[in-house]
């Protein structure tokens, strides 16, 4: 794990979208339906992009082979972030967590569905998704991109941007200006330490708006 994605994890959602609203960016938040299959999951790195659609026309040995091609593809330290473009099925699953956690790869997010819920949970696979289902992409599914620009809700999303996940949600960081982000997130979690012992210590909530500009 590169050092910029070990400092992103020990990081939180909250203040990241804190401190990229306050650089002039918006549209970084992931819809929120999109949750952790495991409550109190974190996940960080850098991502890579997949999109791909509905085609009933395929054959299973197709969808099949287009499948183990994508998670073939998807490059170790990185997090797969996937616009199906369909809400009917699942996107991910037990053999495909367990291969893609087996090759390095740091976790998954969806704009859809998930399955084998139990056994990706045994595995400790880090799965980000806005539904489960038991229906899977066999005959139904293909991908048609690999690392190029998707769209998720109104957040536009590029291979090499840096991405957040905890139990507030996901946010989204373009890689341009990741590093600078991360040390202003930082500079952000140890104020709120300081802010949080003077709270506790007694400071009146106006004074210490004052003193540390930021509540």
């Amino acid at each position: 794990m590169s050092e910029l994605t070990e400092r992103l994890a020990r990081c939180y959602t909250g203040a990241v979208h804190d401190v990229l609203r306050m650089m002039g960016h918006d549209n970084i938040v992931l819809p929120p339906e999109i949750k952790a299959i495991a409550p109190g999951t974190r996940l960080a790195g850098p991502v890579w992009t997949v999109s791909g659609h509905i085609d009933r026309n395929r054959t299973r040995d197709e969808t099949l082979l287009a499948w183990c091609t994508m998670l073939s593809k998807a490059p170790s330290g990185h997090v797969i972030v996937c616009q199906p473009n369909n809400h009917e099925i699942a996107l991910m699953g037990e053999l495909s967590a367990q291969t893609l956690q087996a090759r390095g790869v740091l976790g998954y997010v969806v704009d859809g569905g998930s399955r084998d819920t139990e056994l990706v949970l045994a595995q400790g696979f880090p799965v980000f998704c806005s539904f489960l289902t038991p229906a899977d992409i066999v005959e139904r599914w293909i991908p048609d991109s690999f690392a190029q620009a998707i769209k998720i809700g109104t957040v536009t999303i590029a291979t090499g941007d840096y991405l957040l996940g905890d139990r507030d949600g996901v946010v989204v960081i373009p890689q341009s200006i990741a590093e600078e982000v991360v040390t202003r997130t930082e500079t952000v979690v140890a104020t709120e330490s300081d802010m949080r012992r003077a709270l506790l210590g007694g400071m009146d909530p106006v004074e210490a708006y004052q003193t540390f500009g930021k509540f």
